[in-house]
């Protein structure tokens, strides 16, 4: 569904995807083929916040001058990941709670959003990697106007598919 018939253009700006643990993946490649298929370049890492906090402080201390407009970070359990990231950084951040075997995801979601007065961190849905990746994009087309098109195409696109499930589920339904 993605894109159908737009042009692939690059982003000025660059996304940082960070995940605490490789075994946040498979969430994370929800966001990595969005950007992809809107021509935003990205980079994945893993950073832990409580394993590799140095790098974090320094990835997330250094991201603007490296290119980067927003970080969306990935954390299951704990979770702080996002926050890290945001004490160090006056970019946007973007957090995906992953839902692990505790609380169903719970645990990761409240890590995520209860961020302290000055420490904003967005967060999606449990493991709502693609949103991440959407709202990343719609940061950057605020100063991006291909970006800006390829978004209103997309949901155009979406119409154009819900129309389509429409008549499908109505001639269905008209011959039971």
């Amino acid at each position: 569904m993605y894109l159908r018939g737009v042009p692939h253009m690059v982003s000025k700006m660059k996304v940082a995807v960070i995940m605490g643990s490789d075994s946040d993946f498979p969430v994370v490649r929800g966001a990595v083929q969005i950007l992809k298929a809107f021509g935003v370049e990205y980079d994945v890492h893993i950073i832990s916040a409580h394993r590799s906090p140095e790098k974090a402080e320094k990835f997330s201390s250094n991201a603007r001058k490296n290119g980067y407009g927003v970080l969306i970070c990935a954390a299951g359990k704990a979770a702080h990941l996002a926050g890290v990231m945001a004490a160090y950084t006056a970019l946007p951040v973007i957090g995906i709670p992953i839902k692990s075997s505790m609380m169903d995801g719970l645990d990761s979601l409240l890590s995520t959003v209860q961020m302290p007065k000055g420490i904003p961190v967005a967060t999606v849905a449990v493991d709502g990697a693609a949103n991440a990746a959407l709202l990343a994009i719609q940061m950057l087309a605020l100063k991006d106007e291909a970006l800006y098109e390829k978004l209103v195409r997309y949901k155009a696109e979406m119409v154009e598919e819900i129309e389509e499930k429409d008549i499908k589920i109505q001639t269905e339904a008209a011959m039971i």
